[in-house]
């Protein structure tokens, strides 16, 4: 992969993370897994596990000695509903609540915010590197035709304004870093288990599939590409 050697993905034990991480597993010197439980991460001869809650600084600061210098950071997490809590995306705004707002942007922006606010500085500023989170196209504010699901579109929208901070920020003094946003598609995971029955044939994705496609545009990407979001074909997502 584009000279990758050391790759952190966190969310590792999800869908999507799970199977980013195995496929750098067969590609990388070492992949590091990161997820809120231990035993729920994938192994693997090269695959160091990490046990961390994104949404809590303390436990990220306390994983960083062990990560060293990646060169790839991919942040797989994300939340759309959750049967536990009772989140489900809203259909109107008459349906917004608080506590929905904070679950969703917790896990879909201000995770990966803080992921990035202490890996950014361990990535190496010489050569090219890639800082990667999972966008959504829904998260497109020119692209949103249909409205609805208010704090999952919202969460994703913003995270796209936050890697744009990010590559404006980080091209002052490491030129050949990428910070994008990637939608994977719809992927057969958790996050989408609920809506899989509106998804048009042919486009609910395996795992395996959905982690190959999105490698192959991280092995395209160019500094120039760096604060914008790609789907899982390469195309450009507008903001």
């Amino acid at each position: 992969m584009s000279g990758f050697q050391r790759a952190v993905v966190f969310g590792a034990a999800g869908g999507i993370g799970r199977a980013l991480t195995e496929a750098l597993a067969t590609r990388v010197e070492v992949v590091h897994a990161v997820g809120r439980r231990l035993e729920a991460l994938p192994t693997g001869a090269n695959i160091l596990r990490h046990q961390a809650d994104i949404t809590d600084e303390a436990q990220i600061e306390a994983l960083l000695p062990a990560l060293g210098t990646p060169d790839l950071v991919i942040v797989a997490t994300g939340v759309l509903s959750d049967a536990k809590t009772g989140l489900t995306p809203e259909k109107t705004y008459r349906q917004q609540d608080m506590q929905a707002f904070e679950q969703v942007f917790r896990s879909n922006t201000f995770g990966p915010a803080l992921v990035a606010k202490h890996l950014l500085d361990l990535m190496p500023r010489d050569r090219r590197t890639v800082f990667a989170a999972l966008g959504a196209r829904v998260g497109s504010i020119s692209d949103n035709r249909l409205g609805g699901w208010h704090a999952y579109r919202a969460s994703k929208a913003a995270l796209v304004m936050l890697m744009r901070n990010y590559a404006i920020e980080r091209a002052r003094k490491a030129p050949e870093a990428i910070c994008v946003c990637l939608h994977p598609g719809t992927v057969r995971s958790a996050l989408s288990a609920p809506f899989q029955a509106n998804v048009p044939e042919g486009k609910l994705f395996e795992p395996a599939f959905a982690a190959a496609a999105l490698l192959e545009v991280l092995d395209g990407l160019r500094p120039q590409d760096s604060g914008k979001q790609f789907d899982y074909a390469g195309r450009e997502i507008p903001f």
